[in-house]
């Protein structure tokens, strides 16, 4: 027989046992239909992720009072005193470093702003006028804090856009006077639309000047420092100077922690690419399943079939054959599941999308390749078992059913 004529025969069968073609089409379709969705959202989350830390800034350190490598990520709470604070002066004399361009230290707290009769739970920013530099953030209107000593408290303050518009309305921002707690705030600046980043809405943040904050909410110590490098290839001097900066004021204790963004995205990086590809593989799982099913299916038809096989062997078919009919219906099955199962696949991770917008899921290359071909070979390797049987099968017995 030529390969045209097995692929032929084996067409046919497979479009006469309709119902167990759409059986088989079923599990093997669900299965490619779950590896899709699965690794979409584990590729997404982990975009996600990269995205967010990438809109923070580059060559970006962050600086934590503490220190992670003696007590974990709260190191002060677990063995029962307060980490030392970060102080203003602390801040500035990370000038010292050759290594450093800006730095912007932050004070983050909550208030609720008023206008006129209009208010609403804000969360307020104490920062400097470097602050939109480093996150290279826009204006909409106006101008960002005023630059100057960061130890004066000056009462103005720039707006989320989505602040302006909650409580401005129509209203022009610029001018007005904002009531943050028992402090009034000229509003000198707008913010440009920022949204989401890291699960924080800029869009909603009040900012005032760092000393401003201060006062607000009764504190000295900073939340964080924001430190922008020179560059790249300078941000591993800029850390071990920031490190030694502060261990020299800090009496020679390092009780500090300094995260590098290049440090956070690789950690996330491989935590997701591993997360990705374990969900994946249990996905993957259902293809097993699917392919177990294809087996039992081919090895009941091969009871089924004894007439039909005995009389191709009778007319001249070798039991290489028979092998490779069954082994055509497989992968005839296998790649109508296959293409079915990206399609359900393609359609949910739309749907999903639709739901989380701000995520972008995409299944990546490897599930889009290694899905179908899994379905395949799991197809021919469980088929291996049908098809020996039946071209083991006696022409003549099969001929008469014994």
């Amino acid at each position: 027989m030529r390969f045209a004529d097995i692929l032929n025969f084996a067409w046919q069968v497979v479009r006469g046992s309709r119902s167990r073609t759409a059986l088989i089409l079923l599990a093997m379709g669900i299965g490619v239909a779950a590896v899709v969705i699965v690794s979409s959202l584990g590729e997404g989350a982990r975009r996600y992720v990269l995205d967010q830390f990438g809109s923070l800034g580059t060559n970006l350190l962050i600086v934590l009072p503490g220190r992670s490598e003696t007590a974990g990520g709260a190191p002060g709470f677990i063995v029962g005193k307060t980490p030392r604070s970060i102080t203003i002066d602390d801040a500035i004399a990370l000038t010292r470093s050759h290594s450093v361009k800006r730095f912007a230290p932050l004070i983050i707290g909550t208030g609720d702003a008023r206008w006129n009769s209009k208010n609403r739970e804000v969360p307020v920013l104490g920062t400097t006028a470097d602050y939109i530099q480093v996150r290279h953030m826009e204006m909409a209107q106006g101008h960002f804090l005023p630059e100057g000593d960061p130890h004066h408290a000056e009462p103005v303050c720039v707006v989320g856009m989505l602040v302006r518009r909650e409580l401005f309305g129509a209203q022009e921002a610029l001018g007005e006077w904002l009531r943050i707690g028992d402090r009034r705030f000229r509003v000198v600046g707008v913010l440009a639309p920022q949204g989401q980043s890291l699960g924080f809405n800029t869009d909603e943040l009040v900012m005032v000047p760092l000393a401003s904050a201060q006062a607000l909410f009764n504190t000295d110590s900073l939340f964080r420092i924001l430190v922008e490098a020179k560059g790249r290839e300078r941000v591993p001097d800029a850390r071990e100077d920031v490190l030694e900066i502060i261990k020299t004021r800090h009496e020679g204790e390092r009780d500090i922690t300094v995260i590098t963004q290049d440090a956070v995205l690789a950690t996330f990086d491989r935590i997701l690419r591993a997360l990705t590809l374990a969900v994946g593989g249990i996905a993957a799982i259902s293809l097993g399943v699917a392919g177990i099913l294809i087996m039992n299916v081919m090895l009941i038809s091969v009871s089924q079939r004894r007439k039909e096989i005995g009389l191709l062997k009778a007319i001249g078919a070798t039991s290489g054959e028979v092998k490779m009919i069954f082994f055509t219906e497989a992968v005839i099955l296998a790649l109508g599941g296959a293409v079915m199962g990206l399609l359900v696949g393609k359609l949910g991770q739309m749907a999903i999308g639709q739901l989380y917008p701000a995520i972008p899921f995409s299944p990546p290359w490897w599930a889009l390749i290694a899905a179908p071909l899994t379905a395949i070979i799991t197809s021919i390797l469980l088929s291996v078992a049908p098809a020996r049987r039946a071209a083991q099968l006696d022409p003549v017995q099969a001929l008469s059913r014994r």
